[in-house]
């Protein structure tokens, strides 16, 4: 019954729900409304591609991209754009669990991994054994994580560190999907990661499993 229930749940969202490409058709015959980039923000997806979101973006009329929305949006891509492979990586400083600041840059010298994460996220929380294992392979061959929380309650973000047995650095400014880093970095879904190298440029982003060791292993040599 449980099941049936949850199915009838997802029965709306099932039957509405449109492919990339209808999605992107519905921009293209629209760009005079301010809903359509709510749309383009969905072309994203979990794996937003600047560059396709950017020449959508541009397909608007100028009043929808000089709106409220439209601005907001253009920061976000802004955001996207600064955090391509080969960008040097935007700055972090925000308060570790001592409640001292810590900055990406104290880890310069090494790659580091900055992982978006929650303790009330599930899926992260799946993703998070995974991780355990790639810290464990790697963190004495020049490789750190900097979890960045988006959590907003001090108790519930310690103790999923250490419920996940998470023994990497660990930020956040308990603001939830505020999260400054996360804006920054542009993002709009978690888990997300990013890749940097010891000079601080972006190697890759959402890499996950055995996606990130296999690049470990190709750049840790």
């Amino acid at each position: 019954m449980k099941f049936l229930f949850l199915l009838l749940a997802l029965i709306p969202s099932l039957l509405f729900s449109q492919t990339k490409e209808e999605l992107i058709k519905q921009v293209q015959a629209n760009p005079s409304d301010v809903n359509s980039i709510r749309l383009i923000q969905k072309v994203g997806g979990y794996y937003p591609d600047y560059n396709e979101l950017n020449k959508l973006f541009k397909t608007l009329d100028k009043k929808v991209r000089k709106s409220t929305n439209g601005k907001i949006f253009d920061r976000y891509l802004d955001a996207l754009k600064n955090t391509q492979p080969g960008k040097k990586a935007p700055s972090i400083t925000q308060l570790d669990l001592d409640g001292v600041p810590y900055s990406l840059s104290d880890l310069k010298g090494k790659y580091v991994l900055v992982d978006f994460w929650a303790s009330w996220c599930p899926p992260c929380r799946e993703e998070n054994p995974k991780l355990v294992k790639t810290y464990a392979e790697f963190k004495d061959k020049n490789f750190e994580i900097l979890g960045v929380s988006f959590d907003k309650e001090y108790d519930a973000w310690v103790k999923g560190i250490k419920d996940d047995n998470l023994t990497w650095k660990h930020v956040s400014d308990l603001q939830g999907w505020n999260n400054a880093a996360g804006q920054t970095y542009g993002v709009k879904a978690i888990p997300q990661n990013i890749l940097i190298d010891p000079e601080g440029k972006v190697v890759a982003k959402n890499i996950h499993g055995e996606d990130l060791n296999n690049k470990l292993r190709e750049i840790l040599k």
